[in-house]
């Protein structure tokens, strides 16, 4: 059973019953979930862990679901925690990391937030939804409300991801494509849900995505036997993932399952947070002694080149952004080359052939440059 007491307004502390469906506060701030960790720690043991899912629902107790049946899984969690040995050699870090989400339901990290929040959307009994969307967590979306059999309303930018908008049509989602950017996508999603009454999933305006995505956190501090690392880079577009990491490892502190120093959170993006989440974002990296690094497109995908061909990871450009960002802040001295240092990897490159192909222009001058040289049949 869930130890969900209460949410809680992250700006004017305003608190909310849990079992009724809510966006943000009636101040504007976003809704955070709030435990009993006391009685989580008298019962339930870090020990009994790996005896459950091998899923992010082996986390349960602090997850908002309350009943099992309400449980909407793909499979999501438990994704591979990688020791980077060749890359760590070449940028200077002893014990460098590669989180690898691309390995969740729909190829990226946005299933663990989806999970959780369609899941909740079983459990208050809502059937309608709407998601606006730069791409993985439209898919992420479309894919769990496809399971739970929610109406699913899409909103994307045409310049999408083409994988993502066949995803969210083979899902049976409601795609409406926009001549516009982000920001215009989300302006209608919230005029339709406004006047259809769908339930709006867009980051941080709902209180479970963030819930679903501090699982990573926990599956972090187990995977490295309850040992945090001295730093984790997240690419952090929304928020939700950098702000449910570090929510994840202050509740994993009051529980009195680590010990020692948190890790300093460390946001990379191309571009400055959307406002919703801008000041989350700012109190966590103030609150861990991280920073924020912005670095271009052009460094992203040399950066998940260098991790392919080092490593065998194929990352979408975001999350090798942070292999760019870690190499900036272990030459500038932020990072010690000694401290474990943990790269989340936030979704697959194969979600994002388009920006890659522009590195690897595909291209047959004559026969004998298809397949090595053979010749091959038309």
């Amino acid at each position: 059973m869930t130890s969900l007491t209460e949410l809680e307004c992250s700006v004017c502390g305003s608190r909310y019953d849990p079992r009724q469906p809510h966006n943000l506060c009636s101040c504007g701030g976003p809704l955070l979930a709030r435990y009993d960790l006391e009685l989580a720690r008298r019962s339930w043991s870090r020990d009994w862990i790996p005896h459950g899912p091998a899923t992010m629902w082996r986390y349960a107790p602090v997850l908002p679901v309350d009943k099992p049946a309400s449980m909407v899984s793909l499979g999501e969690g438990m994704t591979p925690l990688t020791r980077a040995r060749r890359l760590g050699e070449r940028m200077g870090a002893s014990q460098l990391w590669i989180k690898d989400e691309a390995q969740n339901p729909t190829g990226s990290v946005k299933a663990r937030g989806l999970a959780c929040a369609i899941s909740m959307a079983v459990e208050l009994e809502i059937r309608k939804m709407s998601i606006p969307s730069e791409g993985n967590g439209a898919s992420a979306m479309a894919a769990y409300a496809a399971a739970a059999g929610i109406e699913a309303h899409v909103f994307l930018s045409r310049q999408v991801p083409r994988a993502n908008y066949l995803e969210c049509q083979a899902f049976g989602a409601k795609v409406t494509l926009v001549d516009g950017s982000f920001e215009d996508c989300a302006r209608l999603a919230a005029e339709g849900a406004a006047r259809e009454g769908w339930f709006d999933l867009s980051a941080l305006r709902e209180p479970y995505r963030v819930e679903g995505m501090k699982t990573l956190g926990y599956e972090l501090a187990e995977q490295m036997n309850w040992q945090l690392p001295g730093a984790v880079l997240y690419p952090t577009g929304s928020g939700t993932g950098l702000v449910g990491i570090w929510k994840a490892f202050q509740e994993l502190e009051a529980l009195g399952w680590i010990a020692g120093r948190l890790p300093k959170m460390i946001s990379v993006q191309a571009h400055p947070p959307r406002r919703l989440g801008e000041a989350l974002i700012a109190r966590s990296l103030q609150e861990s002694g991280g920073t924020a690094l912005a670095v271009s497109g052009a460094e992203m995908l040399d950066a998940g080149a260098e991790l392919a061909s080092q490593e065998g990871i194929f990352a979408a450009p975001e999350g090798a952004g942070c292999v760019a960002a870690a190499r900036k802040l272990l030459e500038s001295g932020f990072l010690a080359s000694d401290e474990p240092i943990v790269i989340c990897s936030t979704g697959s490159g194969l979600k994002c052939l388009e920006a890659y192909a522009s590195r690897y222009p595909q291209r047959a001058a004559s026969e004998a440059d298809k397949l090595g040289g053979l010749i091959t049949p038309r």
